[in-house]
């Protein structure tokens, strides 16, 4: 092959990057967390030996199917532009709601829904703050979290203890296939990931969630329902969370004031780390799960490690700093192009 028809390829290959690149920018992060995600179980399997195995990867999903849960709720906020803060603390309010009322005797079948709505309505209170009010989706949320937390410790100064057998199935129930497990805790997260999913991606609804992210004021100048959606979305949050109260009560078979202490910003690390923006507009649910992923992967990683938890931490936020300079990067060369 001759030097010009080298340039030629070359020049071929690099025009078809650059196209490639301009019209699935939005999926770079992703890749990104996949990669990372790759490199961690890679790493951990040379480090030591038993570490990519059916129980491992089985317990990813086991113990983090709360904060998948919590990430998809999460998503649909960020993507608007906006944030949650109270969903730990709505997680830990619904979870000592649901415990205490199961003490006193109320079947499930009622209590499941009471906790959802319980959260829902904590999500709305903070989306009508937000959208007639005209009060900072940070401030917002903040407030929600205090108010969640309080209602939390109202409830009881006390640890709940779970004894619905109920409940517990969906912790305890464990289906094998040769050395793989799944929980019901896990198969729910999961549908939610592909609920989410089909909702952000086929629906008017999830399109509208998208525009509002890209442009808010010109999505009202399409005549979108602005207002509507986004209300929907921190319900939606808010109902997620109450979801994730009753996996993270199935796991730990008890309801505690203090749980999910923190867990808000996990959540929206593992977000960021999958993918979406920020500033909202562009991103993913399954991003969302390839980041709680990459979050419980480096978990395991320093259990094994037998390295302070804390270190967890330190990781994530060190990735978190990486992705959004890179979200920064990204969008503004997006910039640059129109």
């Amino acid at each position: 092959m001759s030097t010009i028809q080298l340039d030629r390829t070359a020049n071929r290959f690099t025009a078809w990057r650059q196209r490639f690149t301009a019209r699935h920018a939005s999926w770079i992060p992703v890749f990104a967390a996949v990669v990372i995600l790759i490199a961690l179980l890679v790493a951990g399997q040379i480090q030591f030996g038993n570490f990519i195995t059916p129980r491992v990867l089985s317990s990813l999903l086991l113990d983090n199917a709360y904060l998948i849960i919590l990430a998809v709720g999460m998503t649909f906020v960020i993507l608007t532009g906006g944030i949650d803060l109270s969903v730990g603390a709505v997680l830990a309010f619904t979870g000592m709601l649901g415990a205490s009322l199961l003490a006193e005797g109320y079947p499930s079948y009622l209590v499941l829904p009471i906790m959802i709505i319980g959260g829902a309505l904590i999500g709305l209170g903070i989306g009508v703050l937000i959208q007639f009010f005209d009060v900072q989706p940070f401030i917002a949320s903040l407030a929600g979290m205090f108010a969640a937390r309080g209602l939390a410790f109202l409830v009881s100064l006390n640890s709940i203890k779970v004894e619905d057998p109920a409940i517990l199935w969906l912790q305890t129930k464990l289906f094998t296939i040769e050395g793989w497990y799944l929980s019901p805790t896990g198969i729910i997260a999961i549908l939610i990931v592909i609920a989410g999913w089909l909702v952000l991606q086929y629906t008017r609804f999830g399109r509208t969630i998208y525009a509002i992210g890209g442009n808010e004021q010109s999505a009202r100048l399409m005549g979108l329902p602005v207002i509507r959606t986004k209300l929907l979305a921190y319900v939606i949050s808010g109902a997620l969370a109450g979801v994730a109260g009753v996996i993270f009560m199935a796991y730990q078979g008890a309801g505690y004031p203090l749980n999910g202490v923190g867990t808000e910003l996990d959540t929206i690390a593992a977000v960021v780390i999958g993918g979406t923006l920020l500033t909202g507009g562009s991103g993913f649910v399954l991003g969302s799960l390839i980041g709680v992923f990459v979050y419980g992967t480096i978990k395991v990683f320093i259990s094994f490690m037998g390295a302070e938890q804390s270190w967890t931490r330190i990781t994530i936020g060190a990735l978190l700093l990486v992705f959004v300079v890179v979200q920064r990067i990204i969008v503004a060369r997006s910039a640059r192009r129109r």
